[in-house]
């Protein structure tokens, strides 16, 4: 049997030749290439997304991506399910999903065009998807997703401000076409909540500080408001 210098590592071999080692994900992977310490972010992006949820029973994630990241939330909920418009994203998680950490479900499905997803969620959280959707369409994409919560349900928006956009790379402004400031997001949700509370990030730090200075924004949205 091989065994480490140190015994107790001997068991980064065991978990290996039990489990295989596990691969990056298709946005992880090229992530992980051009701006490793991104990862760290993302990471902690999701890390506090699982302390607000922690013992949720259903919780939903649009705009999955490669899922690589989820199951920091999966550990803390009871149920997750993914979702992500792209086929190709959608395909990654279910060839990486292993045994121990099998998702509740893992659907393709558009936000926009498709509805709300089917079934009803205590939680929902998009993180770094709304600056993706068109300001014309942002009411159909979070109508539809509080379509999908319970009565009580929470939502968690995270995304980039537009103040960051300036130092945003190449690669990552393509994409946006909504990027938005603390007010103006924090305006936008209390369309659909009676309660929106606010939080900023800098790289992985979260704070309640200037939000001009804010790389990131999160919207903690509760006690969603009645159609009509």
């Amino acid at each position: 049997m091989l065994e480490t210098k140190e015994k107790q590592y001997t068991v980064s071999l065991e978990y290996r030749d039990a489990h295989g080692q596990e691969q990056l994900g298709l946005m992880s992977n090229q992530c992980w290439y051009d701006d490793p310490r991104r990862l760290g972010f993302v990471f902690s992006r999701y890390k506090f997304v699982s302390k607000l949820f922690d013992g949720f029973e259903n919780v939903l994630e649009v705009g999955c991506g490669d899922g690589f990241a989820s199951r920091i939330v999966q550990q803390s909920v009871k149920n997750l399910t993914l979702t992500d418009f792209d086929q190709h994203f959608i395909d990654d998680v279910r060839k990486r999903e292993l045994e121990r950490w099998k998702f509740k479900d893992i659907i393709q499905h558009d936000l926009i065009l498709g509805g709300p997803v089917p079934g009803l969620y205590d939680g929902a959280y998009a993180l770094d998807v709304l600056e993706h959707i068109k300001p014309e369409e942002e009411h159909i994409f979070i109508g539809n997703i509080c379509e999908s919560l319970t009565a009580y349900g929470s939502l968690i928006i995270g995304m980039p401000t537009i103040e960051s956009q300036v130092y945003a790379s190449e690669l990552s402004k393509a994409g946006h076409v909504n990027c938005q400031s603390l007010p103006e997001l924090r305006t936008n949700m209390q369309r659909f909540f009676h309660n929106v509370y606010m939080f900023s990030m800098n790289d992985e730090v979260v704070h309640t500080g200037y939000h001009k200075m804010a790389h990131y924004i999160f919207a903690l949205c509760c006690n969603k408001k009645k159609k009509g």
